[in-house]
């Protein structure tokens, strides 16, 4: 497949945004030269171009905080450069999961839903009870409750089934997620954890479409 080469500016530079794999969050956008991108593609782990310092560095060279590459692209022009990656750990140096953490202007579309979002809701509520929360009184009332909520949940998402209603199961769907992302954060069980899981069976039965040789 053709594909445009990377244009670096007159400095030897071009921009790199790194995008979490998982997530589709933005990390970071950092510069590359070509040997940082040599490194990259040889190493599997992001590095970069220091333009303050004037020097290669390696993401989590000092902090661990690395990112595993996934997949490298470059856009129509050739200018910059995408990267998928899997972070371990904040992408930025405040200790914040992307650096553009910082919002300046906000719309009403800034309040679309995310299981990301709502997640981090749910663990706030075990970390930091609120009164009247209906989370929290979940994480009060301990495991037992939880299991409990999950297969009443469950049977509903099977009696709306039967029923035919859409609309109905669309409903108790909702209920069910809902308190699986309980029961994921009272065991400490992340979403990337889930996702990894889901994205090793997709491997899986991907290979097991194809011939012994590979066809």
């Amino acid at each position: 497949m053709d594909y445009e080469e990377p244009r670096f500016d007159e400095s030897g530079l071009i921009p790199a945004i790194v995008q979490d794999e998982d997530t589709n969050q933005v990390l970071t956008l950092a510069y590359m030269n070509r040997e940082s991108l040599d490194i990259t593609k040889r190493e599997g782990l992001t590095c970069f171009y220091s333009r303050s310092r004037g020097k290669l560095w390696r993401k989590g060279e000092s902090s661990g905080n690395t990112q595993k590459v996934v997949s490298i692209s470059v856009d129509c022009d050739g200018d910059a450069l995408l990267i998928k990656a899997r972070p371990n750990g904040p992408a930025c140096h405040k200790g914040e999961q992307s650096c553009f953490h910082q919002k300046i202007h906000t719309t009403d579309e800034s309040a679309a839903f995310s299981l990301e979002a709502l997640y981090g809701l749910i663990t706030g509520r075990k970390g930091e009870p609120k009164e009247g929360s209906y989370t929290g009184y979940l994480f009060e009332q301990g495991e037992d409750k939880i299991l409990k909520k999950v297969g009443e949940e469950s049977a509903e998402v099977i009696i709306a089934a039967k029923n035919d209603d859409n609309q109905e199961l669309s409903y108790e769907l909702a209920d069910l997620a809902y308190h699986v992302l309980v029961l994921m954060a009272h065991k400490g069980l992340t979403l990337r954890e889930i996702r990894a899981e889901l994205s090793k069976r997709h491997m899986v039965d991907k290979k097991s479409q194809t011939g012994k040789d590979g066809r």
